[in-house]
């Protein structure tokens, strides 16, 4: 696959000049983010992304501890007069 083209336009939202890529926006000043459909091509499959991790690779496992405790977690103590 073809590397991604640098696109330009206006936000649809606030008009700010924004670039995208083949494409698709979003804006960073309003927020404002077109639909992935309206891009230029489609995009790629995960097993077509360069940057994908190998399958046989998996996260660490995180070494037991002790995490919060599960139910509600005590709030603050209330001051004097409350």
């Amino acid at each position: 696959m073809p590397p991604p083209e640098l696109t330009e336009a206006e936000c649809r939202r606030c008009g700010t000049y924004i670039a995208g890529l083949d494409g698709r926006y979003a804006c960073g000043v309003c927020g404002w983010v077109n639909d992935h459909s309206e891009g230029h091509r489609r995009l790629p499959r995960a097993d077509e992304d360069p940057d994908r991790p190998a399958r046989a690779r998996r996260r660490p496992k995180q070494p037991p501890g002790r995490g919060p405790e599960p139910g509600p977690q005590p709030g603050p103590e209330p001051g004097p007069g409350h």
